[in-house]
């Protein structure tokens, strides 16, 4: 018994004590990286500059794609603005914000994913739609 528990040992104590919020992280906040890296990628970004834009590292931005790293609402701002998109999409998938309508986050979420459409049309759209649903304009 005690070999399993030294087999056991290891991979804890090597990764630092990082292993286990790693898999909570990623339970609770499963695509926040995956779509930043998406919108990145569609927006023909590198890593190195899309992490000069929003002001982080390289390896910190590398990180919060592969959803080893939980972004605070400050760094998810900044890669927002970086990226052109509503930084209220990325607090949602963070799960910072609460989902007020999926109907209305399915629609955010296909324009900020559309390959057509350039980061500026994709804005333009975001603001046109949030002006008429996001204020104060439901019935």
């Amino acid at each position: 018994m005690s070999s399993v528990d030294i087999a056991r040992a290891p991979p804890t104590s090597t990764d630092c004590g990082s292993a286990t919020p790693v898999a909570d992280e990623r339970e609770l906040f499963p695509d926040v990286g995956q779509f930043i890296r998406a919108q990145r990628e569609i927006a023909r970004m590198s890593v190195r500059r899309l992490a000069d834009l929003a002001g982080v590292s390289n390896p910190y931005l590398s990180q919060i794609e592969r959803g080893l790293r939980r972004p605070s609402a400050e760094i998810l701002q900044q890669l927002a603005k970086a990226l052109q998109i509503s930084a209220e999409t990325l607090y949602v998938r963070a799960g910072l914000l609460a989902d007020e309508s999926p109907s209305l986050s399915r629609v955010r979420d296909a324009i900020a994913a559309d390959p057509v459409l350039t980061s500026e049309q994709k804005q333009a759209l975001l603001n046109v739609y949030d002006s008429f649903v996001g204020g104060g304009a439901r019935s």
